[in-house]
């Protein structure tokens, strides 16, 4: 009954949009904004108590876009209303990013918007879809998305691809790109190298060697060939790749040990430990059982 109503508060456009099959966003927006339409639920809210979506994915905006937006706002007004979720203070954007930021540099007080109740899962899936299907993110942004929708969600990669109409090597390939090293990761992000660059690069195992090639690339203009080429010319070690069998099993067995030892389910996965626990006392005897203490307890 739960899952009925919320079904039915989410409209017949949401419903589609996260059920367990490929996500459409194509005619989301237009299918809210209609139902806003027929039943008048269009409202003008002040700009100033609108937070940005707390799981958009996107940290670069580009000025000089934002600024031609910004002028057919004032030229135009607002043609299409934004997406919010009501919150404690104020209201959290779901969908209209770029239009709340470019009716802010137009000096608008308010903005048209539609009003729905949200959770986070939804929210997180709502920005990342609006941001790869309008607007290009960058490489790593995309990789931080699809990781945070992994964990959230508690989905396999493949789960995952289907439901974004990716393969399971695109997204096997996006979520090693958050192995690279800080220095490199910033090259990706500034669009100085680009995802085929960070590609060949995340095979690699060294890191202080990864940074020096991301900056030869860069400094010489390398193309993507190019750089393959010198990988394997100068022989880098490049990552042990195992099987998937093979790691499934390893990990199998850590978890299966771990849990064992602290009596809860512990989930090793991309290089991170997982240890779920239910309250205060139950974090207490963990930590026990891990023999860390703090000094004056």
């Amino acid at each position: 009954m739960i899952e009925n109503n919320r079904k039915k508060a989410l409209g017949k456009g949401l419903e589609q949009l996260f059920s367990n099959e490929v996500i459409n966003f194509n005619n989301f927006e237009e299918k809210i904004v209609d139902e806003g339409k027929s039943t008048g639920s269009i409202e003008e809210i002040p700009l100033s108590e609108i937070r940005s979506n707390p799981y958009q994915p996107r940290v670069n905006f580009d000025d000089k876009k934002l600024e031609e937006l910004a002028n057919s706002i004032k030229e135009k007004g607002i043609i299409q209303p934004i997406i919010v979720k009501k919150s404690i203070k104020g209201y959290e954007l779901v969908a209209g990013e770029r239009r709340t930021r470019a009716a802010r540099l137009a000096g608008l007080k308010t903005i048209p918007a539609i009003i729905k109740d949200f959770n986070d899962t939804e929210m997180m899936e709502i920005a990342l879809i609006e941001n790869i299907e309008r607007e290009n993110l960058n490489p790593i942004e995309e990789a931080k998305a699809y990781d945070n929708i992994l964990k959230i969600n508690n989905i396999t990669q493949e789960e995952l691809a289907h439901k974004f109409s990716k393969s399971r090597s695109y997204i096997t390939n996006m979520l090693g790109l958050l192995n690279l090293p800080e220095v490199t990761i910033k090259l990706v992000e500034n669009k100085e190298l680009s995802m085929g660059h960070a590609r060949a690069l995340s095979k690699l195992e060294d890191e202080n060697k990864i940074n020096e090639l991301a900056l030869r690339i860069v400094r010489e203009d390398l193309s993507v060939r190019d750089t393959e080429k010198l990988i394997n010319l100068e022989n880098i070690p490049k990552k042990h790749n195992i099987s998937r069998k093979e790691f499934d099993i390893r990990y199998s067995i850590y978890e299966n040990l771990a849990r064992e030892k602290l009596g809860v389910k512990v989930k090793i996965n991309n290089k991170k430990i997982e240890i779920p626990y239910k309250d205060d006392d139950e974090l207490t005897r963990i930590l026990e059982d891990l023999n860390i203490s703090i000094e004056g307890e």
